[in-house]
């Protein structure tokens, strides 16, 4: 059986059925209703386009079946600039892959967003495999390459920033590549500096971002104007969902003025809390140096007669630090989580569980993400909404309030000494060095931007799918954001290690 789907061409697939893109390889996707199921999501940032599938039987007549396949689609730089000459790869002359077997990507690749599956069900979301095309579209030595790193910190930002200068020096042989000093408003307000793999040698072994970073400061048009002024015709993004909303923009802006420059976002929360991809970088290294705080917490409990330990960790809206921190460190008693409400009093609560774990053990750890109980907090200090330039919610300590709330218990209704330890190392944790799984990370990850940005991709972001690496529409990591599900195994595996209660009553 051959199923024939229009959209980017000759995508012949190796699998029962066929799909065969007859299109030129990256125009634009002509755009058909037929078919509700089988679409692509593509072309444009922020829309996505129904297109026509087709499948054939032996006799190679049209039949009405198909298989659910979709494709997430990125923007390519012919879609507005059809005429855009092509080049040898430089890889065909690299002495690194002058053994590799597959040097290439084949268009016909895709990731499958969803691998477990049942017979008969539909094929479901896949995205473009990232990695090194046959042609490129841009000459090495007129590539105009820039970096800019915006908002928070997060163990890994210099090894990224030093594996894409290195990577289009030694893969491509690209020596001009500027860095955008202080964010975004750096295009605008800021000096650049000159970036060579001499200058970044060493940057992946400090903390931080050596170009500086800030909140804020997007202006497009501004932003554009200096790309356009400066000849820079590479942009590479390191930043998080706000950053990636900017990318977004810039790209659009570069669409709308018909300009050869590729826009390519790298993904960056400490929190690992953008959508599609498996993780972040800097979140492994976060759950490890976690570690150290909940050890040192937990020693401090059990030095002392009814010890009480509470740190606090990164995770505004998402718990996965605190979540994996607590599964890895095995010392934990109870973990609290934005995802999952919990209550103070009565039976069930938080305090008569404290109380309980101290008659057993004469101590107790507690971790929380910081995001966790802001409800609570809010309303015992009648708090305002306040944001941030990026425009997050400016949050409240919930680790000083459960503190005090558990002395003011124990202390004022149980009449029961307790020594009480608080520790906040989120700083500590953001300004480290990424590890060595980080580090590798990190570097698939350059390189997979730096790869998709030659071949003429522009408006996508990189990330692993199923531990395979993807171009993603940016819209796709933006439109959501990826949180615990309380539903899922994970969690369930948390409160089993823990055995702590849920919170929640059978209805909830």
């Amino acid at each position: 059986m051959d199923l024939s789907l229009s959209s980017s061409p000759n995508l012949q697939f190796p699998l029962t059925k066929t799909l065969s893109f007859p299109s030129r390889f990256h125009k634009p996707l002509p755009f058909f209703t037929s078919n509700p199921q089988i679409y692509s999501r593509s072309s444009s940032i922020t829309s996505y386009h129904p297109i026509r599938a087709q499948t054939f039987n032996q006799n190679n007549t049209p039949t009405d079946d198909d298989d659910g396949f979709v494709l997430e689609d990125v923007p390519h730089l012919t879609n507005f600039l059809p005429d855009l000459p092509t080049y040898p790869n430089p890889l065909n002359y690299s002495q690194a892959y002058a053994i590799v077997k597959d040097t290439f990507v084949s268009p016909e690749d895709v990731l499958a967003q969803q691998i477990v599956v049942q017979k008969g069900s539909p094929r479901g979301v896949h995205f473009r495999r990232a990695g090194p095309r046959e042609k490129v579209y841009f000459k090495p030595e007129e590539v105009r390459a820039c970096i800019v790193t915006c908002g928070g910190l997060c163990p890994g930002i210099n090894t990224v920033i030093r594996e894409i200068v290195c990577g289009l020096n030694y893969m491509y042989g690209v020596n001009t590549v500027l860095g955008i000093e202080g964010g975004y408003r750096g295009f605008y307000s800021k000096n650049t500096m000159e970036l060579s793999p001499k200058v970044v040698n060493d940057i992946h072994k400090r903390g931080g971002t050596i170009l500086q970073t800030s909140r804020g400061g997007h202006d497009t048009n501004k932003i554009v104007d200096n790309i356009q002024d400066r000849g820079i015709n590479q942009v590479y993004i390191i930043g998080g969902d706000g950053t990636q909303k900017g990318a977004a923009a810039i790209y659009k802006e570069v669409e709308k003025r018909c300009l050869p420059v590729a826009v390519a976002g790298i993904p960056k929360t400490i929190d690992n809390d953008i959508a599609v991809i498996d993780k972040s970088f800097g979140f492994d290294t976060a759950v490890e140096e976690a570690q150290r705080a909940i050890n040192a917490a937990h020693v401090e409990v059990e030095s002392v007669e009814n010890g009480v330990g509470i740190v606090k960790l990164m995770g505004r809206y998402s718990g996965f630090i605190a979540m994996f921190a607590t599964l890895a460190s095995r010392d934990v008693d109870c973990c609290l989580i934005p995802e999952s409400p919990f209550y103070l009093e009565g039976q069930g609560g938080l305090f008569e569980f404290v109380q309980q774990r101290l008659k057993e053990n004469g101590h107790v750890v507690i971790v929380l993400a910081e995001g966790a109980g802001q409800e609570y907090v809010s309303q015992s200090v009648n708090a305002t909404e306040e944001k941030d330039a990026s425009g997050n919610k400016l949050l409240l300590d919930i680790g000083l309030w459960l503190t005090q709330k558990i002395k003011d218990h124990f202390t004022m209704v149980k009449k029961m000494a307790v020594n009480l330890k608080y520790i906040d190392p989120t700083y500590m944790i953001r300004a480290v060095p990424s590890n060595a799984s980080d580090n590798i990370y990190c570097t698939l990850l350059a390189q997979s931007a730096i790869h998709g940005a030659m071949a003429g991709y522009s408006g996508f972001t990189v990330g692993p799918v199923n531990s395979r690496h993807a171009y993603i529409p940016i819209g796709r990591v933006t439109e959501a954001t990826n949180v615990v599900k309380l539903t899922d195994r994970m969690w369930a595996r948390l409160l089993a290690s823990t055995n702590q209660p849920t919170f929640l009553n059978t209805h909830e």
